[in-house]
């Protein structure tokens, strides 16, 4: 029997992230483009300057709105002729608002895009913002409140923001807004918070995939550049300030099986030195299912399903003085609290005490920049990427330094950055369970003064 030859392996090529082209159209708006041969599937991602601190006083929430409504109908097609529209391109829409801004996402088959960027173009343009619409969205956010304040893990970011931030800055504050702020909006307030903050001259388009065969100027130009605004000047970023004064927040669940834990503190921004070699540590920490605080209170306790740390920006700034809120989170079965608590402390101090070793940081740059070409292998991977730098204001070619300054972080200053990100005097865990079973061990551990609220 004949066998075709055993296929041999080629050489390896070398990565980088990908390099995006910058330019600018007439009407101002920003475009990176990056040409992904192969990936039929173009991903849009467009950045709007319209941050969540810009809403009007009591109407947080208002961003929220505005977004889901941009796909609810223009000055030439209703909402459901608009998704009929997208349809037929096969073309998904989807937009969302965040302390940074307002995102709009696009993905399309290549030889769609000229029509599907002439849609996401009216959208942007000339938005219905219908009453009835607006309302309905309205009507569908104060339907998913009570829903959020139910889930524990949501109950417990929300609590965490206000202990952190003053009230004063917006960024303490639910991100979607309450039931008193949202049942405030119509579309009145939509429209007037668009025509304050949505404009091409403040904007940028991220434009990701095989753009082989396509005139990608005469598309912008026709699509996106048709859309037209003033010149406003970029909105400044305010100043974030915090209190990780270490304490604990109990948020009362009477009855519960569990308690969902939210340790955490504020940190710097992607722009301080330190961001390399914090990602390594805080993934050695609590990255995977091998860190250390899953071998100890998964693996060799049994307390719970997993315990993840991470770093995740908040808001940043062009001058680096934003905020990234650096937590711990899990949850534990209630009896169990006190002690994974008290043993989640020692492994902290442990690693205070020891420092990682080379081979927790071995695999740890394993994991994090061996995998990226996969990570990156989808167009949409990459445009969510080039936007988050946008929105961070860090230079284009931010994450492929990144990974190379992974790469060079050794295991001494991993360990420093891990420490910095969690001293154990210094953080904020927020429990959300049955605060008469768990009050008085989590106060025997003396990990800071112990208050209760309503759940």
């Amino acid at each position: 029997m004949d066998f075709h030859p055993q296929p041999t392996a080629g050489e390896p090529r070398p990565w980088a992230f990908p390099a995006p082209e910058r330019g600018t159209l007439d009407n101002g708006l920003t475009v990176l483009r990056c040409d992904r041969p192969g990936q039929q599937v173009v991903a849009v991602e467009v950045l709007l300057d319209a941050p969540l601190d810009a809403e009007p006083e009591g109407l947080d929430g208002v961003a929220t709105i505005m977004a889901r409504a941009l796909s609810e109908g223009t000055d030439r097609h209703s909402a459901e002729e608009f998704a009929a529209e997208l349809e037929r391109c096969g073309a998904t829409l989807d937009s969302m608002a965040d302390h940074p801004g307002v995102r709009v996402s696009l993905e399309v088959p290549a030889s769609r895009l000229p029509k599907a960027l002439g849609l996401l173009a009216d959208a942007l343009r000339a938005p219905a913002f219908d009453p009835g619409e607006v309302d309905r969205l309205v009507r569908n956010r104060l339907d998913e409140i009570p829903h959020e304040m139910a889930n524990p893990a949501r109950r417990a970011a929300k609590q965490l923001s206000a202990e952190l931030f003053p009230a004063a800055l917006r960024i303490s504050r639910p991100r979607q807004g309450t039931q008193q702020t949202v049942s405030r909006i119509d579309a009145a307030a939509v429209r007037a918070f668009y025509e304050a903050h949505v404009r091409p001259a403040t904007a940028t388009a991220v434009v990701v995939g095989d753009l082989s065969g396509l005139d990608v100027d005469a598309v912008l130009a026709g699509t996106l550049g048709a859309w037209t605004g003033d010149k406003a000047a970029q909105r400044p970023v305010p100043a974030a300030t915090a209190d990780d004064t270490g304490r604990v927040v109990i948020v009362d669940r009477p009855g519960a099986v569990q308690t969902q834990l939210l340790i955490g503190r504020v940190g710097p921004d992607r722009h301080d030195s330190v961001w390399a070699a914090q990602v390594l540590g805080i993934y050695c920490l609590g990255g995977t299912l091998t860190s250390r605080l899953d071998r100890v209170l998964r693996e060799e306790k049994g307390y719970t399903y997993g315990v993840r740390a991470f770093g995740q920006v908040q808001r940043s700034a062009p001058d680096g003085s934003g905020a990234s809120l650096l937590a711990i989170s899990g949850s534990v079965d209630t009896p169990n609290t006190g002690p994974a608590l008290d043993d989640l402390w020692k492994v902290l101090r442990r690693l205070a005490s020891e420092g990682l070793t080379d081979a927790e940081r071995d695999v740890a740059v394993q994991n994090l920049v061996g995998v990226a070409p996969l990570k990156y292998e989808t167009a949409a991977s990459v445009a969510a990427t080039l936007a988050d730098q946008v929105e961070q204001f860090l230079p284009d070619d931010y994450q492929a330094r990144l990974y190379a300054r992974l790469a060079g972080t050794g295991t001494v200053e991993a360990t420093a950055a891990a420490v910095g990100a969690f001293p154990v005097d210094r953080l904020v865990t927020v429990l959300v369970g049955d605060a008469a079973a768990i009050r008085e061990p989590v106060e025997a551990l003396g990990i800071g003064e112990v208050t209760v609220v309503a759940g």
